[in-house]
């Protein structure tokens, strides 16, 4: 099976999206899962500026687009926010750090989006323990208004190959306050391949990939029906899905022709890189994590301000034991004696792609 020179590649959450073009743009444009990206045009609809506010939360970036918070409301201008445990990824997040810092991302564009009503959103972790609510964040008035809001509809998190144009030097100033921006070719090349092993121990390590197939979503029918998890879809994958070429069992057989094509597709996206971000914490409380979420956040925002693209690669930051050999060597590499490195990604100028799925704000409210 061989793919077009004229077919669209772009990856979601660790999956492949390929959409036709050419004879097949109409059929492609019917298969775009429109019920799973309203929320992105409802964000901001809201009389209570807590819903307002968490409208535009639950767009936040997350691990495996899980989306794993639920919020209630309480009083006049309380929020309380919960991590869902059974959104947990037990083989590639076993601590749940990584998951942790999606919630820090939540906290952040949450306060971002308040600001924006003037309202300043004070949270308060972990106020009955880590075993119980996440935050507890009260608005109130005082605020400015953040200028990153600006670039919030328009943040993705882009996994298609990047040009090879560095970053420009206004972007590099602006980002370099929220992470350490890699440009030296011979550092690049040295994260590109690690990055590339440790993709390599992630597909292949049987319980970890089966948990990344468990939550794929084959087409418009599943992406409407479960917003959430790795999105397949598009014109081609659905051809593919129609006549059985495409399939979770497919996707779960490291032998099977669609494996391998994914593969070589994933590993071409990632080795077109010019530069990586790199974001560390001295500590690595549950605090530290939900910190470097909010700076990841901001960090995305800011790329997108200027036409960049950011792409977590987190294989070798994950804490099971085939990672640990890569998890250390991404440490000496990256980081001083004690340090954590929080987060890991591609940097660079990618292609234009559509919003990840996400669940109504509705379903992620707590009643009562």
């Amino acid at each position: 099976m061989t793919m077009s020179r004229r077919k669209t590649l772009a990856l979601i959450g660790g999956g492949l999206v390929v959409a036709a073009a050419g004879g097949a743009a109409g059929f492609a444009a019917t298969r775009r899962p429109d019920a799973a990206l309203a929320p992105w045009d409802r964000a901001g609809q809201y009389d209570d500026p807590r819903l307002r506010a968490l409208s535009w939360a639950i767009l936040a970036p997350n691990p495996h687009n899980l989306q794993p918070w639920m919020a209630g409301l309480q009083g006049e201008n309380g929020i309380t926010i919960w991590r869902d445990p059974a959104r947990a990824l037990p083989q590639t997040d076993p601590l749940d750090r990584q998951l942790t810092i999606g919630m820090g991302c939540f906290l952040e564009l949450l306060a971002i989006a308040a600001s924006q009503d003037g309202l300043r959103a004070e949270a308060v972790l972990f106020p009955e323990g880590e075993t119980g609510p996440l935050a507890h964040v009260t608005l109130t008035p005082g605020a400015a208004p953040d200028p990153l809001f600006a670039h919030v509809a328009a943040r993705r998190t882009n996994r298609l190959g990047y040009d090879t144009r560095l970053p420009d030097a206004a972007a590099l100033a602006d980002l370099a306050p929220l992470a350490r921006i890699v440009t030296d070719p011979e550092e690049v090349a040295a994260i590109r391949d690690l990055s590339l092993d440790a993709w390599q121990v992630e597909a292949t390590t049987a319980h970890v990939h089966a948990e990344s197939v468990a939550v794929m979503r084959f087409g418009k029918s599943q992406i409407n029906a479960n917003p959430d998890g790795i999105a397949l879809g598009g014109a081609m994958l659905e051809s593919l899905m129609a006549v059985g070429l495409m399939t979770r069992a497919g996707m779960a057989d490291q032998n099977s022709s669609i494996f391998r094509q994914s593969d070589t597709m994933i590993r071409a996206a990632m080795s077109a890189t010019p530069a990586y971000a790199v974001q560390l914490s001295a500590g690595n409380t549950r605090a530290d994590q939900i910190a470097a979420g909010r700076r990841w956040l901001r960090l995305q925002l800011t790329a997108t301000a200027h036409g960049l693209s950011l792409q977590p690669v987190s294989q070798a930051l994950q804490e099971y034991p085939e990672m640990a050999a890569l998890y250390a060597q991404v440490h000496e590499m990256l980081a001083k004696p004690g340090e954590t490195v929080q987060m890991l990604a591609r940097l660079g100028y990618g292609p234009d792609i559509d919003p990840a799925p996400r669940w109504p704000l509705e379903s992620k409210l707590q009643h009562g």
